[in-house]
């Protein structure tokens, strides 16, 4: 849980942020790093996640989906490998390149493994990511790709669960790539990878690439 936190509150950064693949490159203080190290493994391409007694379980909270249907986490995706970010639609960097990364890397593993992975969009932008936008732009990426928005109260609980820092947006300066109401909103970019065992198995960060995603979906899809 400590290394957990500590990357985390440094992937809060910001859209802009760099995280990294692995832990000794992320810069984290002396005594994270040396908790990531021990944590690291070849065999995953991310931050491996404590296992028994201490695994984490799957995140539980309740937001609603582009239908505009309630969807709990925890029940909707129990029993699934399931891959978890949040980000927003305006963002000018991780969010679409990790969706496009992930709808790559479903293609190439196939139908069998893709449809026994389920992928979760949560946005922290609510007040401009309406459910039909929402949906508009994960089906750019993937029609299959869930989407879910909610109340601040709702997405800061949801947030919480996952045990990543709250988003925020910097609405005071905007963004000067954008017109009105346009502003960045910083977010925790990692991808939270939940095994059909309902516990966390890896945090991946935003330099993965397709071809290490690729060689973890079949593993996170089988790991019981």
């Amino acid at each position: 849980m400590a290394l957990a936190a500590a990357a985390a509150t440094l992937l809060a950064a910001g859209c802009a942020g760099t995280p990294t693949r692995s832990p000794a490159a992320v810069g984290l203080p002396a005594a994270a790093a040396a908790t990531a190290s021990a944590t690291w493994t070849g065999d995953w391409h991310g931050v491996v996640a404590p296992t028994a007694p201490t695994a984490q379980p799957r995140p539980s909270f309740a937001l609603t989906d582009t239908s505009g249907r309630p969807y709990d986490f925890a029940q909707a995706t129990a029993g699934r490998a399931t891959l978890l970010f949040f980000g927003y639609t305006h963002c000018p960097d991780v969010c679409p390149t990790t969706m496009a990364d992930l709808a790559a890397a479903r293609q190439v593993v196939g139908a069998r493994v893709a449809r026994q992975v389920t992928v979760v969009f949560v946005t922290t932008d609510p007040d401009r990511d309406t459910p039909a936008a929402l949906r508009r732009w994960l089906d750019q990426f993937d029609p299959a790709f869930v989407g879910l928005t909610g109340t601040p109260a709702q997405l800061a609980a949801a947030q919480r669960a996952v045990g990543v820092p709250l988003a925020t947006a910097d609405r005071a300066d905007g963004d000067p790539r954008g017109g009105q109401g346009s502003y960045l909103v910083s977010h925790a970019a990692q991808v939270l990878a939940i095994g059909p065992d309902n516990h966390v198995r890896v945090r991946y960060f935003a330099a993965t690439t397709v071809a290490e995603y690729v060689a973890d979906l079949p593993r996170l899809a089988a790991s019981l």
